[in-house]
This record gives structure tokens, sequence and C-alpha cells, in this order.
């Protein structure tokens, strides 16, 4: 029983070291990719051109004018009602 605990335990340290040699190839195989795609940088133009925004910026700025005017009118129907119950 010893002796299959002992090879089960050594098994676990080869695969471990397995896995840390191979974390490390991959590591070392990887580095001069990224450090090409830094370099040279990623070009969106394709995606992005042809996207239009007019429409969205529009309307995220309709609602926010909506919500201001809710809130200033809220704003102003407090101090009325504040001026009424100071009377």
């Amino acid at each position: 029983m010893k002796a299959i605990k002992k090879m089960v335990g050594g098994m676990r340290s080869v695969v471990s070291s397995r896995a840390l040699v191979t974390a490390g190839v991959a590591a070392a195989a990887a580095a001069p990719m990224v450090s090409r795609a830094q370099a040279s940088g990623v070009d969106y133009t394709s995606l992005t051109s042809s996207v239009d925004f007019s429409s969205t910026v529009t309307a995220v700025l309709a609602v926010a004018a909506a919500l201001v005017v809710l809130y200033v009118a809220i704003k102003g129907s407090k101090i009325v009602l504040r001026m009424i119950r100071g009377a």
C-alpha cells in the first residue's frame, strides 16, 4: 500500500512539473506574438467605419433632456409648495 502511495505521489510531481514546463513553453512561444500585436496595434476601422451612432446619440440626449425637464419640474413644485406652506 505504501508503495502505491509513493508511486502516486511521484506521478503527481511528474505531472505537475510537466504542466509547469508546458505552461512555460506556451508563454515563451506567445511572447513574441503579444509584443508584435502591441507594437502594431489593432486596426478596428473596418468595424467602426460602418457603424453610425448619430441616431443613438440623439436618442440618449432626448432621454437625458426629458429627465432634466422632469427634475426641474419636481424641484419647482417643491419650491412652490414650500412657499405655500410658509405663508
